[in-house]
């Protein structure tokens, strides 16, 4: 991997790079998810040009940093890269080079920036970032919001969490976690239930949908269709969007509050940030695209009027690539980084 002494790398006091545009070399894009890492070579041009996807299986601590260092120095000897760009999911601390995420042990405050440079050599252009920062720039680069300069992408799966774009760049915030939005305060009194997740994610995650059923199924003892014979694990994501296609009243109660949840959120944000676009991706959307007019409408309810009238919100269009992209662009294009 090339190496430039007088470029900063994430991490460093500056946390900016100069305009880094690679012309015709590779560049490598890495997305670290809970279950497995994705890898790719992209041209300057934005295409994947090779990939490959390695299951955690069970791996933990220094042992996923140790994947990650070992795929990125794989695909590097095959396509001569000039940097990497690496996603995880969760937080990344630019400061210190250290990631906190929940669904990787041992990765409360895991050095994977000292991992990646010790492996890929000192001089070794390596940015990391969350994969809520990557997936907006994916999108904005090659994705549904290509050139805009102000979008979000909303990505709503096992969290939720916003990707935030303000005039060409990310919002990060003071300590690098701008975007956990699954703390939105959408509803009152204080549940201690919210301690842990926050309350839009409580509501209105994959996880939080069924909490909502479950609840529902509490309070309704009458209720005896399809979500009641379902028990522990079986009462999934995937079965209530199933169960709402063949109409059964428990599964339509759930979308359609999640449905509110998910506009008063947007509302929010396009009050807050007056995107051009918000993009709606992550697991659950997917099959929750179908709702996206209903979630314009219920927004449109509670949003600045000027700013939601001048939004859109449309799907993903890298899918579950779009933490890939992001990586890569932070690879080939440094200048984004603040």
């Amino acid at each position: 991997m090339a190496s430039d002494e007088s470029r900063s790398l994430p991490g460093d006091e500056s946390r900016s790079l100069p305009e880094a545009v690679y012309s015709g070399v590779p560049v490598i894009g890495a997305d670290l998810g809970g279950t497995k890492l994705s890898v790719a070579a992209f041209n300057d041009e934005g295409d994947i040009i090779a990939r490959e996807v390695t299951p955690l299986g069970g791996r933990s601590g220094a042992d996923v940093g140790a994947l990650i260092a070992d795929r990125i120095k794989s695909m590097n000897a095959q396509h001569r890269a000039a940097a990497a760009g690496v996603c995880v999911p969760g937080l990344y601390r630019a400061g210190r080079g250290t990631v906190w995420a929940p669904n990787i042990g041992g990765w409360d405050d895991y050095p994977l920036l000292e991992e990646l440079r010790a492996s890929l050599g000192a001089g070794a252009l390596v940015t990391i970032d969350s994969d809520r920062a990557a997936y907006i720039l994916g999108e904005t680069w090659r994705g549904a919001a290509r050139g805009a300069a102000d979008a979000i992408f909303l990505a709503v799966g096992t969290g939720i969490g916003a990707g935030i774009l303000v005039d060409g760049r990310v919002v990060r915030g003071h300590a690098d976690i701008a975007g956990a939005i699954g703390w939105l305060a959408l509803d009152r009194p204080f549940m201690e239930r919210w301690t842990s997740c926050g309350c839009f994610e409580y509501h209105a995650s994959g996880p939080g949908l069924t909490n909502v059923a479950r609840n529902l199924l509490e309070q309704t003892p009458d209720y005896r269709g399809e979500l009641r014979r379902l028990q522990g694990d079986d009462l999934s994501t995937t079965r209530l969007f199933e169960a709402y296609d063949r109409g059964d009243e428990m599964a339509v109660r759930v979308m359609n509050e999640a449905t509110e949840f998910w506009g008063m959120a947007t509302a929010n944000l396009v009050s807050l940030f007056n995107p051009e676009k918000i993009i709606f991706g992550g697991g659950v959307f997917g099959p929750a695209v179908r709702f996206l007019d209903r979630i314009h409408a219920e927004a449109r309810r509670w949003a600045q009027p000027i700013s939601m009238q001048q939004v859109s919100f449309v799907p993903s269009a890298l899918g579950g690539d779009a933490g890939l992209y992001g990586a890569a662009r932070l690879a080939l294009n440094a200048e984004v980084m603040p």
